[in-house]
This record gives C-alpha cells, sequence and structure tokens, in this order.
C-alpha cells in the first residue's frame, strides 16, 4: 500500500467517547476534512466509555459532595461544583443538537432523567450537607435542590436506604430531579453510526504501534491490522490520542517536550450489581455518600439506579482495586513501560507522598464479598449476599505531574496534553471525563487550531449556545437551554420508566 493514499486531514486515535464527540464536532465544523479511526478493539465504546465500565452519572456536582470543599473558616467553596455543572450544560447542549438535526435519534437509549442524591450521616457531616445545600441552591444551575433530615420524607426518597435501619446516627440527604444517568456506550456507538453515515473512515482492531514526526510537520502514524498482521502507515496534520489508559505511552512515543515529566498511575473499579429485580423497583436515585476519611476522591460510595440495555438496573460501589494494567485488555507491563527517564523522579515523588492512596488500595484489594457486603449495608441495612454480584469496571489511570504543589502531584481530573503547534493532543486522566466531553473537546479545538475559531464560533455557538458564556451569570439563558435541551433529550418524559 502506497503512503500516497494513505494522508489525511486528522486521525483519531480509540473508538470512544472523546474521539467520537471530536469527530463529530469536526464534520459539522469543517465537513470536507477526511477523518480515519483506529481502534485496537473489534467495535466502538468497548473501554473506558463502555456503560458497564463507568459509573454514568452525568457528572453536574449535584450530588458529588467532593466537589465542594470545606474551607478552613467553614464557609463551603462551590466553585469547582459551579464550573463541572457547566460543562456538563455544554454536553446536553450539543446531544440535543445532534437530536434536533437528527443526525442521532432515541436518546432516551442513551440518557435518562434520575434524582441526584447526597446523603450523609453524623452530626459534623450533616452541618456540612447543610452548608453545602445552603451554598448551592441560591446559585440558579442548582434550584430545585430539596434538603432533609426528616426519617418520613427520607423513607419517601430512597425506601430501601431507610428499611431495617438501626443506627441512631442521624442522616440527611439532598435531593434534585433534574439529574441524568448517562449511558456513555451507547451514546459513543450512536456517534460512531453516525460519523460512519459522513464518510469517516473507521478501522476497528487497527492497534497504534508508533506516532513519528514527519519531516514536513505532520504526523507518521504506524499501525498494524490485528488481523492479518499486516503494518501500515497513515500521515495525518492532526492526531488526536483519546485511546482513554493507553494514551499516556503514545504520547510518550510522539516524543513532544510536552509529554515529559507527566506519569500515570492505575486504579481499577469494582462494582457490585444486584441480580433481584424486585430490590432493583424499590430504588429510584443516584446516591452519593461521602468518601471515608483517607480515601481518594474517585472512591466516593454510591447507590445508583442505572438503565442499561433499556433495563433497569441498581450498582453501588466503586471498590477501588489495582492491577498495573492501563487499560482492562490491557498489558500487565504497562506501569513498568510507562517510567520513562524523563518521568521517573515525578514517579517517585508520587509514590513517596501517596502512601496513603497506596494503602488504600491494598485494603480494598483484599476485601471480601462479605466485607464488601458490609459497606453495601451502611446504605441498604437489609441488602442479602445472594441479591448481588461483582464486576469488574474500567481502569483509570490518573494522572501524575509537576505542578505548583510540588513534584509528582496526583491529579484527579482529566488534562488534555497539547503540542505548541497544535499538531497532536493526547486526553489524560479519569472523572468527570466522559460527562464534560463536550467541553474538553472544546478545549482540544481552541488549543489545536487557534487559527480557525473565528471563523468556527458561529457554529460552534449555534450547536451550544452557551459557549464562552458563563450560564450562573446569565440565569434567564440557562433556565431557556435547560428547558429546551430537556425536551429534546425527552428528559420531561417521567412515565418513561424501563421494567
Amino acid at each position: 500500500m502506497s503512503n500516497r493514499q494513505n494522508k489525511t486531514d486528522v486521525i483519531l486515535i480509540g473508538a470512544g467517547v472523546m474521539s467520537a464527540t471530536l469527530g463529530s464536532l469536526l464534520k459539522e465544523l469543517v465537513p470536507e476534512w477526511e477523518i480515519k479511526v483506529f481502534e485496537k478493539l473489534a467495535s466502538a465504546g468497548e473501554e473506558s466509555s463502555n456503560e458497564w465500565n463507568n459509573a454514568g452519572t452525568g457528572h453536574a456536582a449535584l450530588c458529588e459532595l467532593n466537589y465542594t470543599s470545606e474551607k478552613p473558616d467553614g464557609s463551603i467553596d462551590i466553585s469547582k461544583a459551579i464550573k463541572v455543572n457547566e460543562q456538563f450544560q455544554l454536553s446536553r447542549q450539543f446531544w440535543a443538537y445532534l437530536v434536533n438535526k437528527k443526525l442521532i435519534s432515541n436518546p432516551q437509549d442513551f440518557i435518562m432523567p434520575i434524582p441526584h442524591m447526597s446523603l450523609v450521616q453524623g452530626e459534623k457531616n450533616i452541618e456540612f450537607l447543610q452548608k453545602r445545600f445552603e451554598a448551592l441552591s441560591t446559585n440558579p444551575l442548582f434550584q430545585g435542590m430539596e434538603y432533609s433530615e426528616d426519617p418520613k420524607k427520607l423513607e419517601e426518597w430512597v425506601p430501601l436506604i431507610m428499611e431495617g435501619r438501626t443506627s441512631n446516627d442521624p442522616i440527611a440527604a439532598t435531593k434534585i430531579d433534574s439529574g441524568t444517568d448517562v449511558n456513555f456506550g451507547a451514546l459513543t456507538r450512536m456517534l460512531f453510526d453516525h460519523l460512519k453515515s459522513k464518510n469517516v473512515e473507521i478501522n476497528y482492531q487497527h492497534s497504534v504501534e508508533d506516532i513519528k514526526r514527519s519531516s514536513d510537520g505532520s504526523w507518521d502514524v504506524k499501525v498494524r491490522d490485528l488481523n492479518s498482521g499486516k503494518t501500515e502507515h497513515h500521515t495525518a496534520k492532526f492526531v488526536f490520542i483519546g485511546g482513554g489508559g493507553g494514551s499516556l505511552h503514545l504520547l510518550q512515543k510522539t516524543g513532544i517536550p510536552e509529554s515529559k515529566h507527566i506519569g500515570g498511575f492505575p486504579v481499577s473499579g469494582l462494582f457490585m450489581v444486584c441480580n433481584n429485580p424486585k430490590v432493583v423497583e424499590q430504588h429510584h436515585a443516584k446516591v452519593y455518600g461521602k468518601a471515608k476519611v483517607g480515601a481518594p476522591p474517585m472512591s466516593v460510595p454510591h447507590l445508583d439506579t442505572r438503565y442499561i440495555d433499556n433495563k433497569k438496573s441498581l450498582l453501588f460501589g466503586p471498590f477501588a482495586g489495582f492491577s498495573p494494567k492501563f487499560l482492562k485488555t490491557g498489558s500487565m507491563l504497562d506501569l513498568i513501560t510507562s517510567v520513562k527517564p524523563n518521568n521517573v523522579l515525578t514517579m517517585l515523588a508520587a509514590g513517596a507522598k501517596e502512601m496513603s492512596l497506596t494503602k488504600y488500595l491494598i485494603q480494598q484489594v483484599m476485601l471480601s464479598k462479605e466485607q464488601r457486603m458490609e459497606e453495601l449495608r451502611e446504605f441498604i441495612p437489609n441488602a442479602k449476599s445472594e441479591d448481588w454480584d461483582m464486576i469488574v469496571a474500567g481502569q483509570r489511570v490518573q494522572v501524575i505531574k509537576d505542578t505548583d504543589a510540588g513534584k509528582g502531584t496526583l491529579q484527579f481530573g482529566t488534562e488534555v496534553v497539547s503540542a505548541s503547534d497544535g499538531s497532536v493532543a493526547a486526553l489524560l486522566g479519569a472523572s468527570p471525563g466522559a460527562s464534560t466531553a463536550v467541553h474538553v473537546m472544546l478545549e482540544v479545538l481552541e488549543k489545536c487550531f487557534p487559527q480557525h475559531m473565528k471563523e468556527w464560533d458561529p457554529k460552534i455557538k449555534e450547536m451550544i449556545p452557551s459557549y464562552g458564556v458563563s450560564l450562573t451569570e446569565n440565569p434567564e439563558l440557562f433556565q431557556e437551554l435547560h428547558t429546551s435541551t430537556a425536551d429534546a433529550l425527552r428528559l420531561n418524559n417521567k412515565e418513561l420508566v424501563y421494567s
């Protein structure tokens, strides 16, 4: 195969929700650009985006307590919650645009309305929750949030959690009905079907082995066809590395200065899934608790109603696990081979700093099913072991880098790393990830195509009306968009409940 045929404008590595989102944005902005996708697995959305590999919470900071921290003076900092919520609104707007333009259909196959709740026990935690509620409920993005300590009210909201509760510990909760459950696997597959219809070339079972800069400044991507074993070379002006945990190794292969002094720490997750439909039926909410003292933010326990394969499910977790793999389908050598001369000190510094995390992970890995059931019984006092099975969730790779806070700082967010000339970008990190895919991909466009942003601006605003605007400061616009996106995505239809 001659290289002449293998020239393209854009190469997307990985067929997850990030590549799907970036491809869909580019196809609207510059339909004439040629795009190729390479994915190691046999279909789209099989790794981090798969519905069983993430919590499916439309992360809008409605219930996640780790987005609102308590300041030394006792007041609550809600700036991160506002930021995450605004970012999720961009996703909602883009999805609504795709539905309205009939580029994707049946939104209820990937997004469903579900109340988001925070639940805490003990006076100190209740005091925190009350202050959080007061701080958030004055903000237009969080209107409609309710707070209660009344056991009768809580029985109405979460009967399964309240039934059989013998502890005298006071308990309180907040509830907001505008939350969502998002099936990112289904969304990813829909977006790739849409891209295919727009003549995007999608190559499954193709593994990217290397990425090198060519003399003309474009990127040469070496790809192996896993079926035939043949190696091909493809060149593109722009490459996006959206391979989940696999992105770090590929970013390192580019050799760009921005790829240095960055490491990754893999954390796997386990969920318990309820196999008893009678129990599933008694719960209708995503209920987030507070992380235990010493536990990392990604380990916040939550009991979630999920809609998967048009069926209502109930999941509890996550329990942290450890595997040196960077992907569920990765290699046991992933962690070792990610250590390079330029990041070894960063990695070692993180290891020394994060002893408590390491200890926490070891304890989590050692838990028996019965010990996990005990943690579940803090949420569902009457939970029976035979009603619950364990499933392994996705691998997440937390970014480790040198920051103002010191060498080897563990990052708990999602990060875009791009070359100074914008010709290559990689996505690293974990939560809130998929929920904020549209915001993150707009950031990729801003970093990598600054010369086009002015001409693209009107189209971006057509797709995502609040782009560049603070919804917090424009409550009327928020109200209008929240209503119109809820209509487009059919989130107002309360009667739509799967059996």
